[in-house]
């Protein structure tokens, strides 16, 4: 996996997997102690928190997180988060930007795997705080009481070299919830959970056909040569995208042509992104989606895949083999091929290559599981 350096702060590894806990794959709050300033859920939104220096509410400033009001009686603040996907969790970051001066010193967070949904808050919670009907139902869980994945830790001011605090969970399990606790109140822009989502397969009827590379069925990035602007593991995400950043995309190559011909358009350059699927199978119907991509999508793509065994490195001489040799693509489209697709039998990584930069939104690879691999 890549490492990025971020500002001031690097990035770990584990932000390769995605946010398990976004509103994109269905992450919901069920559950805040207090919402005065701002509501549990904007924690949840994809993209960076925004700052609007001018706008106020009638509760306060408006922040674009989650904030409490100044605690004036005994305890802590904390909140419960149902993630979109059962996963197992690989890391959390805790964000607090433009908390600068009003973010909380420390948090600490636990999880749990529990056999149900629990239904979500309903309404416009900004200015409230959980009644006493809320605070006893919610107290049947007793979340006090789940696994301690990060205890007790300092948090870094909202600023841009100090904003991002990672938590690494060293011995990663399926959670379906988590709980986190701020010390002992102030705000919080984003919390964003890392995991490896553990779909049950054996539900899934070999002659059913899936995407296999989809986050939601357990595909991962496992590594790319750039993302710039946007993450490579954006383009294996749920939906459509709504916008750009939602996408993957990467720096313009240094190395391009003074003047750009035809030859030079078809020949050099190349980024890349590898993923592991969710499940070995054999990929018959793909999709390349270069969505809100106008002015900077591919010139061209390739795929290609292979069969990794878990006891050999993602760095090792790989035998890739072309599952769509270069294909032209549009701005703004979303491609559909299959007779284009070469059989090449059942893989469980793929490598998606842009040539010779640009933007991609969405990839999917529909196909069959196989389970003798």
């Amino acid at each position: 996996m890549t490492n990025i350096t971020n500002g001031f702060q690097k990035v770990p590894e584990f932000t390769n997997y995605f946010d398990v806990a976004s509103e994109l794959v269905g992450g919901k709050i069920i559950f805040a102690t207090d919402d005065w300033f701002a509501a549990a859920e904007n924690m949840l939104k994809a993209g960076d928190a925004v700052f609007k220096p001018d706008l106020f509410t009638e509760y306060g400033k408006w922040m674009d997180g989650w904030e409490s009001r100044r605690k004036r009686i005994p305890g802590n603040d904390w909140c419960i988060i149902e993630l979109g996907c059962p996963s197992d969790v690989k890391g959390f970051e805790v964000d607090t930007h433009h908390f600068t001066g009003n973010y909380p010193p420390r948090c600490s967070i636990r999880g749990v795997e529990l056999p149900n949904k629990l239904p979500a808050r309903s309404g416009d919670r900004i200015g409230t705080a959980a009644s006493e009907k809320e605070m006893k139902a919610i107290e049947q869980l007793h979340s006090e009481n789940w696994e301690l994945l990060v205890p007790m830790s300092e948090l870094g001011a909202g600023y841009k070299d100090t904003h991002r605090n990672f938590f690494e969970v060293k011995n990663s399990k399926r959670l379906t919830h988590i709980r986190l606790d701020i010390y002992p109140d102030g705000g919080v822009a984003r919390l964003r959970v890392h995991g490896e989502v553990k779909r049950d397969w054996s539900l899934v009827n070999e002659k059913e056909k899936v995407d296999l590379a989809a986050m939601i069925n357990g595909g991962i990035c496992v590594d790319y040569s750039d993302a710039h602007y946007g993450h490579a593991r954006n383009v294996i995400a749920p939906g459509r995208a709504n916008q750009m950043d939602e996408g993957w995309e990467t720096l313009r190559r240094k190395d391009r042509p003074p003047v750009l011909t035809k030859e030079a358009l078809e020949t050099y350059g190349g980024e890349w992104a590898i993923y592991k699927l969710g499940h070995p199978g054999q990929i018959t119907n793909i999709e390349i989606d270069t969505n809100h991509f106008k002015g900077n999508f591919p010139y061209a793509f390739t795929l290609e895949g292979t069969h990794i065994d878990e006891n050999n490195s993602i760095d090792k001489k790989i035998n890739w083999q072309k599952i769509i040799p270069k294909y032209k693509l549009s701005a703004h489209k979303q491609h559909f091929l299959e007779k284009e697709v070469q059989d090449i039998g059942a893989v469980n990584h793929v490598r998606l290559t842009i040539y010779p930069d640009g933007g991609v939104s969405r990839m999917i690879l529909k196909g069959y599981i196989t389970r003798n691999k």
